[in-house]
């Protein structure tokens, strides 16, 4: 199950959040910037999951974008990667300014 979604810039700004499991709006900013630096302090060659407390951190880089989704321990971290890159097709068929983002 996804707990939330995490939209941010290289610096680290978020630019979407939503969350889909209660969390206290004191903690929001917080949790933010922790799972923002661990995604964003992360090479290129390593791999685009990570384990953070009690779920997954599942993320995927596009041009100055990052796509960060947490999700529980028994979700498939695979269908949830290509969710993200699908998510980002249709995107970019809505707004045509994505293509950047979606291209390899």
């Amino acid at each position: 199950m996804i707990k939330f979604v995490l939209m941010v810039n290289r610096q680290g700004r978020t630019r979407l959040a939503r969350y889909y499991h209660p969390v206290e709006v004191s903690r929001r900013a917080a949790l933010e910037a922790e799972v923002v630096q661990s995604c964003l302090s992360r090479k290129k060659d390593q791999c685009s999951f990570v384990e953070y407390k009690d779920f997954r951190l599942v993320y995927r880089h596009y041009a100055s974008l990052y796509v960060v989704l947490g999700v529980t321990e028994t979700e498939n971290e695979l269908s949830v990667y290509e969710l993200v890159h699908n998510f980002l097709e249709v995107l970019d068929q809505y707004f045509s300014r994505v293509v950047s983002l979606v291209s390899p």
